[in-house]
Formats: structure tokens, C-alpha cells, sequence
């Protein structure tokens, strides 16, 4: 028997109605560059607007993409910061019933060029800060035929139009094309870390769903009277889908464009009373040490409105959420989610009866936590079994849900899917463990666990504890090899400013948590850690620097574990 419930399809046009309509007089802030300084560093300006203006600009832009006689699925790339008019892309290109294709601006032209090339992009919106690359990409990609520029441009560039000025020469889109809730809205690139960047394609329906999950109290609890500032980039999993959530929920949108340090972060929260962020870790770890010292100098900021910062893309050592917790009363909470889940897949929200600043507490908030309702998670073994869920056994992390890939773009990547009881799961390529409670931690990649004498060794868990140290700024664990346990534990470290660290004060400080075969057989000071696009440690680059590493080579090394 059938329902009788009307068979309303999910579509974005959905959300840009709700914005343009019961939201329209709720503000939208930016943070643009309006000038240089004295050391030639940009200037960041406040900018003010609304979504009823963002919205009627959103439908500007999808009349002005029609207009060019696109046909519809096709792809909109946009190279842009943070800001209101990447906010319009996010709601015009797909309501007009086109693909909105966010490119990571911290890859090499080279690779983006390539990304562009492979998901066939005809229109591109860059923004002005990146207008030098536009000969070279406009050479590259032959398939790119309509190039407007986000922002005004001191020199024009032949062939190129500005954005402001072509959406102003079009009436707003009066009707919107029919969309079938399971054509592609919006296109994200995996990072690339081994082979080549492969594409995922999410649908109106995964982006409304996804909105819906994600605002919830044990989500990341979004409402009206929220100011939301997503720090994590426009471009990376659709800023892990807070400008749909916030554009849906009637929330203040706070975007910091390209000016994400500790100093200026720390205004703007306090300066527009935000109660919500998001970033990875590397952006947490800049304000927290600007936290300390406006702290310690006297002057400390007025952040008492911020309920909830999220924390993601990697693990947060449990040291920088005891630092924000227990020295500025701040909350930091971990979520887990990558490119191929849209990207939200867990949050870690202490339960009832643990109390959030206790030992426990702060035990569960180092974990990844709990599945969001509609995603479901498992463990299997190399041979498809299931693993336990007791918070120790060790399995590759499986996840399937509404807002989880299921091919990628072309085809390609085939490999990262799995068939169980007629249900397709994903291969995430993590290895977690998942405790009684349902909190996930994520152990490792699969490509970055140590295999010592048979035995799984977690870097993520090494990297977190040594982060600890207050002499340590930053930690990446990677194997070497050892003639006698195939591979072993080295710690390559970042000491804070005028601090130094020796190996044996690693040891011992962490040795109290760990297995003594778990301690890294040596420790490597260094000046920087490589992070990638999208603020990841970059292991792969330390593997191959530090290859040469034998712990034969190490005088302290223990035979016996």
C-alpha cells in the first residue's frame, strides 16, 4: 500500500526560498581585503548584507548561467574564499539547474587546471586575489568558455567580466527549472593524497537531508539565533555544509575570507558574537595561542557568546580541547565526515550522566563520537567480517547513509565500495575502533598504521599524546623500518618558539598512556610539518624525507617490547 503523502522532491531552490523569504532581513558578514598595509599584507574590511540581498543576487546569477545557454547538469567551477558571493554560487547555480563545482585554491595550477579539465567546466567564478592565474588556466582547459571575476579588478583582463557587473545586467530567475531531487547540486574533488583527485557528485536531495541532520541539539546544533562562522573553506566539502544549514535555519553567516589567523579570528568572534565555528585542527591550535596570550598580556578577548566550536578534517589532540576548556571556557567538539559523506558522519557529544570536563569526559571528546541519525557505521576485518564494537578491536571504518557516495564521477575509484547482505557500504581507508557507547576513534588511515612485529601501533593516537607536551607545537608519527619488527615508531616534531625537546622527555611524558612496544623508537626536530590542502599533516612528504630512518641507526633503541 502506497502513502498518501505528497511526493515533494528535496531541492536546494527549497533552502534559497526559505533564505530569500522568512530569513530575508537576517545579516551576512564578510571579511574582504580593502587595501594593503605597510608590509604589503591585505587589509580586511567588514561587509554587511542580508539573504534577502544575497538570495536576490543568487537568482541573478542563475538567470544571468542560463542565459548563456548552458545545458542543465552543467558544471560551475568557482576558485573563491569565504564570502557572501560564494554564498550566492551555493544557492543560484544549482536552483538554475546547474552543478556548483567548488576547486580547492591551495592546490598547484597545475592540478587545478587538471580538476577543471576532468570535470569539464564551462564557466568559472575565481576570485579577483587569484586573477594572475587566469592566462594560464584559460590555456590549459579548453572547455572553460566564460571566466567573471568575484570582487572588483584593479586591471582588466581580456575576455574576462567582472561578477558584480554581469549579474546586475539580468533580471532575477522568475521560475526555476524542474528539478528531480536526484540530479547532481553540487561537485567536490577528494584531496588527492594517493593518485589522482577523484570527483563526487552530491545531490539536492543529500544537500537538503544533510541540512536537516546537521542542525540538530547532538549535531552542530544550528538555529536562528546562532552567528555561524565556518572557517573550514567554502571549497572543502561545501564548508562542511553550513551555508546550507545556516541559510535553511535562519542563522548569521560570518564568512572570514582569506584572513584566517589567530588575531583577526579572535575579533571577528568577538566583534559579531559568534556562538558557532568551524575549522581543523591547525586553525584551532593558531587561536588558541592567541587566546593564551591576550590572556597573559592583560587583555583578553570577550568570547563568552561562542557555545560550540567544531573541530574536524583530522583528530584533535585531547590537549588542545582540555587547553580551550579548562583555560578559556570554551567548548571544542570533534566531528568526523570526509568528501565522499558530504561530509557530516559522526559528532562527539559527551551523553548524559558524564560530566564534559571530567577524565571521562574528555576521553569521549577525543573520540570522533556517535553516528548522526540516517548514517549508519561498522567495523570489518581483512576478510569482510565484523569486528566488535568494544572500543579496542581495531577494523576498517565501513559507512552507508543518504549523503554517502556511492560511485564517484566517471566511474573510477570502484575499489572503495563493498557489498554485504545486499547493501552497499563505503570503504572510508580509516581504521577505527567503536566503543559500547557507539563513539567511534578513528586509529588511523589505513595507509599510516605501524606494523610492529605483527601488531597495529596508531600514529593518530601517538601524534595526540605527544602533542600533550607543552614544549611540543605540533607531531606527525610515521613508520620506519626495523630489521627485526618490520616497521617502528618515529616522531617528528615540532618544538613551541624558544623551546627545545629531547626524545627521553617525550618518552617518559607519554609513556604512562602506552604499551612500551608502542613508543616511538626515535624523535626528529624539525622547523615545520607539510599540510596540505585541506590542513592535513602531509605523512606522505615526511615518508619520504625521512626514509632513509632505520632504528638500527638510533643508540637508545630497545630490543625487547
Amino acid at each position: 500500500m502506497q502513502s498518501n503523502m505528497m511526493p515533494v522532491p528535496l531541492t536546494i531552490p527549497f533552502i534559497l526560498e526559505r533564505a530569500r523569504t522568512t530569513y530575508a532581513a537576517r545579516e551576512v558578514v564578510s571579511l574582504l581585503p580593502v587595501g594593503r598595509n605597510e608590509q604589503g599584507q591585505p587589509i580586511p574590511g567588514r561587509h554587511s548584507t542580508t539573504y534577502g540581498a544575497v538570495a536576490e543576487r543568487a537568482l541573478r546569477l542563475g538567470a544571468a548561467l542560463q542565459a548563456l545557454g548552458l545545458a542543465q547538469g552543467e558544471r560551475v567551477a568557482t576558485l573563491a574564499v569565504n564570502s557572501f558571493r560564494h554564498l550566492e554560487a551555493y544557492l543560484g547555480v544549482p536552483s538554475a539547474g546547474f552543478v556548483l563545482h567548488t576547486v580547492n585554491i591551495r592546490l598547484h595550477p597545475e592540478q587545478v587546471a587538471w580538476i577543471l579539465n576532468h570535470a569539464e567546466d564551462r564557466v568559472l567564478l575565481i576570485e579577483n586575489v587569484f586573477g594572475a592565474m587566469i592566462p594560464a588556466l584559460r590555456a590549459a582547459c579548453p572547455k572553460l568558455e566564460h571566466i567573471y571575476v568575484l570582487g572588483p579588478t584593479p586591471q582588466p583582463i581580456a575576455g574576462v567580466e567582472g561578477y558584480d557587473e554581469w549579474i546586475a545586467g539580468h533580471d532575477p530567475l522568475r521560475q526555476y527549472p524542474p528539478l528531480d531531487e536526484n540530479d547532481a547540486a553540487g561537485m567536490c574533488y577528494t584531496s588527492g593524497t594517493t593518485g589522482n583527485p577523484k570527483g563526487v557528485l552530491y545531490s539536492h536531495r543529500s544537500t537538503v537531508l544533510h541540512s536537516l541532520a546537521s542542525a540538530p541539539k547532538d549535531a552542530l546544533n544550528v538555529g536562528e539565533a546562532d552567528a555561524v562562522l565556518p572557517i573550514v573553506p567554502m571549497f572543502h566539502v561545501n564548508a562542511w555544509g553550513l551555508p546550507y544549514t545556516c541559510a535553511m535555519f535562519g542563522a548569521k553567516q560570518v564568512f572570514a575570507g582569506p584572513f584566517t589567523d589567530g588575531p583577526t579570528l579572535a575579533r571577528l568572534m568577538q566583534d559579531e558574537q559568534v556562538s558557532i565555528s568551524a575549522g581543523v585542527p591547525t586553525i584551532w591550535m593558531g587561536l588558541l595561542a592567541e587566546l593564551d596570550r591576550a590572556r597573559n598580556e592583560g587583555g583578553p578577548y570577550d568570547l563568552s557568546g561562542m557555545e560550540r566550536m567544531i573541530v574536524g578534517g583530522s583528530a584533535a589532540p585531547e590537549a588542545l580541547i582540555r587547553g580551550f576548556q579548562e583555560r578559556h571556557d570554551l567548548k571544542l567538539v570533534q566531528a568526523w565526515g570526509m568528501t565522499e559523506t558530504h561530509p557530516l558522519g559522526t559528532v562527539s557529544v559527551v551523553p548524559p550522566g558524564v560530566q564534559a570536563s571530567s577524565d571521562e569526559g574528555y576521553t569521549l571528546r577525543a573520540k570522533q563520537g556517535r553516528s548522526v541519525p540516517l548514517i549508519e557505521i561498522k567495523l570489518l576485518n581483512e576478510h569482510n567480517d565484523p569486528v566488535p564494537h568494544d572500543g579496542h578491536s581495531m577494523g576498517r571504518l565501513m559507512v552507508r547513509g543518504p549523503w554517502v557516495v556511492d560511485s564517484y564521477f566517471k566511474d573510477e575509484g570502484q575499489h572503495n565500495f563493498v557489498t554485504l547482505d545486499g547493501q552497499l557500504w563505503f570503504d572510508t581507508g580509516d581504521i577505527a575502533t567503536i566503543n559500547e557507547k557507539g563513539f567511534m576513534q578513528i586509529e588511523d588511515r589505513a595507509k599510516d598504521l605501524i606494523k610492529s612485529g605483527g601488531e597495529w601501533i596508531s600514529s593518530v593516537d601517538l601524534e595526540n599524546a605527544i602533542m600533550g607536551h607543552p614544549a611540543v607545537a605540533q607531531c606527525a608519527v610515521i613508520a620506519m623500518d626495523d630489521e627485526k619488527w618490520d616497521e617502528r615508531p618515529l616522531a617528528v616534531v615540532v618544538p613551541r618558539a624558544g623551546q627545545t625537546v629531547t626524545h627521553a622527555e617525550i618518552v617518559e611524558f607519554i609513556a604512562p598512556k602506552f604499551a612500551r612496544w608502542w613508543l616511538p623508537d626515535a624523535t626528529v626536530l624539525t622547523d615545520n610539518i607539510p599540510i596540505g590542502a585541506t590542513g592535513k599533516f602531509l605523512k606522505r612528504e615526511l615518508r619520504q624525507e625521512y626514509r632513509h630512518y632505520k632504528t638500527k641507526d638510533f643508540p637508545h633503541r630497545a630490543d625487547t617490547f
